[in-house]
């Protein structure tokens, strides 16, 4: 009778150690598991948005950034911050990578390495649909625009020196402007623009078809970090090799290019 005692304690003893080598061998894996952090700023739809879940992020970015973390072999965490904050929490090695909807231009170059351009875009200008007296970017002298802070729409509006410009912390913030009459007109991201007009319906505004500039948007990657730039080129090229970047692209733009 003892003996069997003992053989079941022995045999309780070597089923509690297997299961605890194998939790451990679980937790070694999760420790092992490669992570990509993502900074976007979620407020530039159709680009990047909280869905109905605020911890949930959305939009054309977040599909391809997912997509190209899968095909790399990581996992994708995506970090809000305001987008003047990105460039800097880069530098400082809290987050691995931005997309969200950044322009490849010069002076970012400076600070950060970027990837293959991924789309194109232009910046529009949305106006009253009464007002006549605005047609194009000179038209925009002498009046008081909405832009959102730290964007090449900013950058642009600018330019115009006699302009009045209002620097809002999201493009939301330049529609609701608008709409309450506080500017004159708005300028933003074509796509950002046209996706306003469709969601809200709002038939009081209208988007000017002269588009400001022509703008490639890449991923930010920390200067000292050329290793993943090009594991995020690869991935990327990779992507519209076989089909995937297209059937994103046509997720939240349509068929065509």
């Amino acid at each position: 009778m003892s003996k069997k005692i003992l053989v079941l304690c022995m045999a309780a003893l070597m089923a509690v150690m297997a299961m605890v080598a194998g939790c451990g061998s679980e937790k070694k894996a999760a420790e092992g598991e490669k992570v990509l952090k993502v900074g976007t700023n979620a407020d530039f739809a159709p680009f990047e948005f909280q869905g109905a879940d605020p911890s949930a992020y959305e939009g054309f970015d977040m599909d391809l950034i997912r997509a190209i973390g899968e095909e790399m072999g990581y996992k994708v965490e995506i970090n809000n911050v305001a987008f003047d904050g990105l460039i800097p929490s880069l530098e400082a090695g809290n987050i691995d990578v931005i997309i969200s909807g950044m322009t490849i231009n010069d002076e970012r170059k400076q600070k950060v390495l970027f990837s293959d351009p991924y789309y194109k875009s232009g910046l529009s200008i949305m106006v009253a649909k009464s007002d006549d007296s605005i047609k194009g970017f000179q038209d925009l002298k002498g009046k008081k625009i909405a832009v959102q802070i730290g964007t090449t729409s900013a950058t642009e509006a600018k330019k115009l020196g006699s302009a009045e410009v209002k620097e809002l912390n999201s493009s939301a913030d330049t529609f609701i402007e608008l709409n309450a009459k506080g500017v004159d007109a708005v300028i933003n991201d074509r796509p950002v623009n046209d996706r306003y007009i469709v969601e809200s319906k709002n038939d009081n505004v209208k988007v000017l078809s002269e588009l400001l500039t022509s703008e490639d948007y890449g991923m930010a990657i920390n200067k000292n970090n050329v290793e993943l730039q090009t594991k995020i080129n690869e991935a990327l090229k990779k992507l519209k090799d076989n089909g995937k970047y297209d059937q994103i692209y046509a997720k939240w733009f349509g068929n065509k290019k």
